[in-house]
């Protein structure tokens, strides 16, 4: 068989450097802070900083090398079968509104390419959901029909462009997709045309009301920084400040797979998923003067799946029968997070508190999510409205079928909880090789132990710093991943990503 990287290496990553971007070193006062540097936080501050509003925007990390970093960057309104769903369950206004606001978005991508002369590789593309099987096809057909009744350019097609069956398929005509880090990147560029706006390794901690005669907010961050602020947004993937949202009860988090393949057959053209699950999706890159495959797919809730490998080896399995294996250049993963109704999370952080915003929960789809995300936060601030801030509030409870769900997805983590802490685990690492791991129990506590290509062990105290569930090892990852709410670390116990804001405990010493 093809042998798969041994190491993650995103395309988007591999195939253009940013620029480092220093690091906070003191307070500063802005009108609105954005914490976050991907799409949603990048295209939010270009956007408040075009209407004349100082911004700063800060990233724990470095910018777009989180979630928009391993993106498969479809830039579509078409979302699986999201319109059908949103009709029957909150009717079609609302679906309406729902395939308007991600119009906007593809719109505003185009238009500032295009507006700003940006080299990003942006083609356009059909976008297809496919049924492979029966049962799935009748689903496939209620999309189209839903689709074409809200006015959406949708069609039901009994052929595609790829080398193996399938029963039909909705197509979206005209979508897009392109490189997130050059589009992003251009942004970046013009956020910081005037001024340092950007800050990297700048983790954001708590916000606190301002004091008298400072801003309404103060955002603190890693040393006991402070940025005063009008303003702060959320587009931190999980907000790092839940401010009684309960947002980690009302999200669960799902990692998935991409692999970067050069071909035998060459792939042709679209944007391709497949409607059953584990779902297979499939678009190409340009790439030293020809194609380079991106098949992604094959999700789990993040922390459970016990050989994550395994995941990398199904999509591998499914090209070489699709379209034959020449050499798998790069595999990576990416972690989303999905809300009970499967509609992003965007506007106000909670009820009665129109200073802070959140932007989290896009369910794999955020290129247009993001961008979304800028547009409606902006007119939140700027107009103190927007006509899908209702569709979209964070503070929405609908009973068909959040409630369900939140009883669901809750339980779930209930589960995880108390199975972690239960688990019995051995009191050896005799058996551990290298570039491996294993929970081991030294005094009645778990312990996490990595032991690298060197020999040298890595050992974590195992529970989560979030809530306290325990963390399971990612083997394809080499990390330590929660199963509850997906804070995920490093071998030495560093926050990855949130919604835990403290590393586990280092026990080497």
């Amino acid at each position: 068989m093809t042998d798969i990287p041994n190491f993650s290496n995103s395309y988007w990553i591999d195939s253009l450097k940013t620029p480092d971007y220093p690091q906070l070193k003191e307070d500063i006062t802005v009108d609105a802070a954005v914490i976050g540097g991907g799409i949603a936080g990048i295209t939010t501050a270009y956007m408040l900083q075009k209407e004349g509003l100082k911004v700063a925007l800060v990233e724990a990390n470095k910018v777009l090398a989180g979630t928009t970093g391993h993106t498969t960057a479809k830039v579509t309104i078409q979302h699986g079968l999201i319109y059908n769903k949103i009709k029957n369950h909150y009717g079609e206004e609302k679906a309406r509104m729902y395939g308007e606001a991600n119009s906007a978005a593809l719109k505003f991508v185009r238009d500032i390419v295009k507006e700003k002369n940006i080299d990003c590789d942006l083609i356009d593309q059909h976008s297809y959901v496919l049924a492979i099987t029966d049962e799935y096809l009748q689903k496939v057909e209620n999309e189209v029909k839903t689709a074409q009744a809200l006015g959406l350019n949708a069609k039901f097609v009994e052929k595609v462009d790829l080398p193996f069956e399938v029963k039909g398929a909705v197509c979206f005509e005209n979508q897009a997709m392109f490189h997130p880090r050059k589009y992003l990147k251009a942004l970046c560029d013009l956020i910081n045309e005037k001024e340092q706006c950007i800050f990297e390794d700048t983790r954001a901690l708590d916000i606190e009301p301002g004091a008298i005669g400072d801003r309404e907010l103060v955002v603190i961050a890693n040393g006991g920084l402070k940025i005063h602020c009008d303003y702060a947004v959320l587009a931190s993937h999980f907000p790092f400040y839940d401010g009684f949202g309960m947002y980690f009860a009302r999200m669960y988090p799902e990692r998935s797979y991409v692999l970067g393949i050069k071909t035998k057959k060459e792939f042709g053209e679209g944007m391709y998923i497949t409607g059953e699950d584990p779902a297979k999706s499939l678009r190409y890159v340009p790439y030293n003067g020809g194609k380079l495959l991106l098949v992604g797919g094959e999700h789990h809730r993040t922390g459970q799946e016990n050989n994550t490998m395994v995941r990398y080896e199904n999509l591998r399995d499914f090209a070489e029968e699709t379209y034959g294996i020449e050499k798998i250049v790069y595999r990576w993963s990416t972690q989303d997070l999905v809300t009970l109704d499967d509609i992003p999370y965007i506007g106000y952080l909670t009820q009665g508190k129109h200073n802070a915003f959140v932007a989290t929960g896009f369910r794999k789809w955020g290129m247009t999510s993001g961008t979304l995300s800028g547009i409606l936060i902006k007119d939140l601030i700027l107009k103190k409205n927007s006509p899908w801030q209702e569709l979209y509030s964070p503070s929405r409870f609908n009973l068909d079928p959040s409630l369900k769900n939140l009883i669901k997805d809750n339980a779930v983590t209930a589960k995880e909880l108390i199975k972690g802490k239960l688990k019995n685990v051995p009191h050896t690492m005799d058996d551990l090789t290298p570039d491996t791991a294993k929970l081991i129990s030294v005094d009645g506590n778990k312990v996490g132990v990595y032991k690298d290509a060197d020999g040298n062990l890595h050992m974590v105290d195992t529970t989560c710093r979030h809530m306290g569930c325990e963390v399971q090892w990612n083997s394809a990852e080499r990390s330590w991943d929660c199963p509850c709410h997906g804070s995920r670390y490093t071998v030495d116990g560093q926050v990855i990503e949130g919604p835990a804001l403290k590393p586990l405990e280092m026990l080497n010493d």
